[in-house]
C-alpha cells in the first residue's frame, strides 16, 4: 500500500512517467578542467534569446561537470545527431571517465564532439536554483549548424525512455 501525497502533490515516479510523453532534443555538454574533458548527456537545454543570443542548459546540482562550468563559466553544447545514440549513453552513465574511447577536440577551449548536428560555444551569465538542478543562462560565443565534418543533421531526441528521431509528416 503507498503512502497517500498531500493535496497538490505528486509523485516523482508520476512526474517522470508524464514528462516521458514529451519528446526532446538531446545533447552533451562538455567542458574542460585544466587539460581534463567532462561532459554529461542532457535533453534540457534550448534557445533563450536571439538578442543577444543566449541558451539555456539545465543541470543536476550533484553534478562534477556543474563544479567545473561554475569556476570557469564556460561550456560547449554539441547537439546530437540521430546517430549519436551511443554517444548520448555513454555521457548519460556516471563516473570520471566518460570520454575513454570518445574522440573529441578542442574548440574554443572546450571538448568538442565530432559528428554532431550543432555545436554551440557558450559563456554562463546566471546560474539560477531551480530544485535539484540549476538552469544556466548562457551567452552564445560560437554556433555552426552540421558538426565537424558536416552530417546529416536529423536530431536524436528522447522520448518515452528511449532514443530516436524526428520523421516529418507528409505534406
Amino acid at each position: 500500500m503507498s503512502t497517500p501525497q498531500p493535496p497538490g502533490t505528486i509523485t516523482p515516479q508520476a512526474f517522470r512517467d508524464a514528462m516521458a510523453t514529451v519528446a526532446t532534443p538531446v545533447a552533451v555538454v562538455t567542458a574542460m578542467d585544466g587539460s581534463r574533458p567532462h561532459g554529461t548527456t542532457v535533453s534540457a537545454f534550448g534557445s533563450l534569446s536571439l538578442t543577444p543570443p543566449m541558451v539555456l542548459v539545465c543541470l543536476d546540482n550533484r553534478s562534477r561537470l556543474l563544479e567545473v562550468i561554475r569556476r570557469t563559466g564556460r561550456f560547449g553544447l554539441n547537439i546530437l545527431g540521430a546517430h549519436q545514440a551511443d554517444l548520448a549513453t555513454a555521457f548519460a552513465r556516471s563516473g570520471p571517465d566518460k570520454f575513454s574511447g570518445v574522440t573529441w577536440s578542442p574548440s574554443e577551449d572546450r571538448p568538442r564532439l565530432p559528428g554532431s548536428a550543432a555545436w554551440i560555444a557558450a559563456e554562463a551569465d546566471a546560474y539560477v536554483p531551480a530544485g535539484d538542478h540549476t538552469v544556466l543562462l548562457a551567452r552564445v560565443v560560437s554556433a555552426e549548424p552540421g558538426g565537424v565534418p558536416p552530417v546529416d543533421s536529423s536530431p536524436l531526441t528522447y522520448h518515452q525512455r528511449s532514443f530516436g528521431t524526428h520523421t516529418p509528416l507528409a505534406s
